[in-house]
């Protein structure tokens, strides 16, 4: 098989897993003395630089063949799917070419499991091997990491590489053991373990060696098993605490050919996968719980017509209007329509001054959620524009922006 067909193959296997951002690495000096370089001194940004360039990796499997037959995945073992495999080599030399051709500047690499883990785990480590100590390539590099292999490999694999992560894949151990027999979560947490231990060890020791410096990430698949928003949402907030997880991806279930008959028939709403982006946020950035976006219903699902913040607020309007002069930071973090870097401009703002109703429109306060649920220097909402926001929020089906 030729190498564009390959690639054509292993790019299109690569697309199901969404754990592949880029945020939180450190940057590499580029200069033609140093080697081949990462896109800006700043780093590496997550999907996008700050000037809003898209970050391009080139996002392929090792191999499409796998020993395991997990009843979500595509490339399962019993897939009727066509099957390729690239050699080491062969990812290098695409890595190398389509950076110096511009078309990319990182590479996103994972793997089915051929043979056993140990294997797949050395064919991966030695790629990350190649382009950093043959070729100096000092581009970002995601490895995904698998489980069940020595715990050495992934010593190794954090040392070639910027981000390493290890899918989780299901929300709830009754849910792998039901769809992934051969998968078990011990080795999963292991895994991750082992990767926050070498990178608080890395921290410690300044003269220590990187150790992945953009962290580790995984994916939760939503919808192939009957786990609720709520389910989701606790295994996130434990792997965050317990692993210091940079990123937890969600991923729609997508049906896939020959499915089992305990899969779903349909894939969930994409929305759904939306409004537990949007929670998670809250979780990382707002200081909200896991039970407290669930305060309102015991259904154990976001509701899909408003955001997981406007929702809250709708419920509680005991904690509304809040005076934004006075209001403590904990609280203008709850407000709809102000995110985190708004909030730190008024704890400035109202240090100099009366905050005004002007002032939040300044700030790029979305005011059509704001508006009824703060006070300023020169302003009070009606009952009727709290009346108002709460119909119009009902009423909507849909709500595609973040806050």
């Amino acid at each position: 098989m030729d190498r564009c067909t390959k690639l054509s193959i292993l790019a299109d296997a690569a697309k199901y897993d969404a754990s592949c951002a880029s945020s939180g690495a450190a940057g590499r000096r580029s200069t033609p003395e140093a080697g081949l370089g990462s896109t800006t001194g700043m780093g590496i940004c997550h999907s996008y630089a700050p000037d809003g360039r898209c970050i391009s990796l080139l996002k392929i499997l090792l191999t499409n063949f796998c020993v395991y037959d997990c009843q979500y995945c595509v490339n399962r073992r019993s897939s009727d799917i066509r099957r390729a495999r690239f050699s080491v080599q062969e990812v290098v030399d695409l890595t190398l070419e389509f950076y110096r051709r511009n078309y990319i500047e990182g590479l996103f690499l994972s793997s089915g499991v051929i043979r056993s883990p140990d294997y797949t785990m050395e064919q991966l480590v030695e790629v990350g091997r190649l382009l950093r100590i043959e070729h100096d390539y000092r581009g970002y590099i995601h490895l995904k990491t698998i489980p069940d292999a020595d715990p050495l490999l992934i010593a190794a694999a954090g040392r070639y590489a910027d981000r390493l992560s290890v899918n989780v894949e299901l929300p709830s151990e009754a849910a792998l053991s039901r769809l992934a027999p051969e998968k078990r979560i011990g080795p999963i947490k292991i895994a991750m373990a082992d990767i926050r231990r070498h990178r608080d060890e890395a921290a410690e020791d300044r003269k220590a060696p990187r150790f992945a410096p953009a962290g580790q990430s995984t994916q939760m698949i939503v919808g192939a098993d009957d786990s609720n928003d709520r389910t989701v949402l606790r295994t996130a907030d434990t792997l965050y605490r317990s692993y210091r997880l940079r990123r937890v991806y969600y991923s729609a279930y997508s049906p896939i050919q020959a499915a089992s008959p305990s899969l779903p028939g349909a894939a969930p709403p994409l929305l759904r996968e939306h409004r537990l982006y949007q929670a998670d946020w809250l979780l990382r950035h707002y200081g909200y719980s896991v039970d407290e976006l669930f305060s309102t219903g015991a259904s154990g699902s976001l509701d899909l017509r408003v955001d997981p913040k406007l929702a809250w607020a709708l419920a509680h309007p005991e904690t509304f209007p809040a005076d934004v002069n006075v209001a403590p930071c904990e609280v203008l973090l709850r407000i709809p329509g102000i995110g985190t870097r708004n909030v730190r401009r008024l704890l400035t703002l109202r240090r100099r001054q009366k905050v005004r109703y002007l002032d939040l429109r300044t700030l790029g306060c979305d005011m059509t959620k704001t508006a009824a649920f703060v006070v300023t220097a020169d302003y009070r909402p009606s009952a009727t524009t709290g009346a108002a926001l709460r119909a119009r929020a009902v009423n909507a089906p849909r709500q595609a922006t973040l806050w």
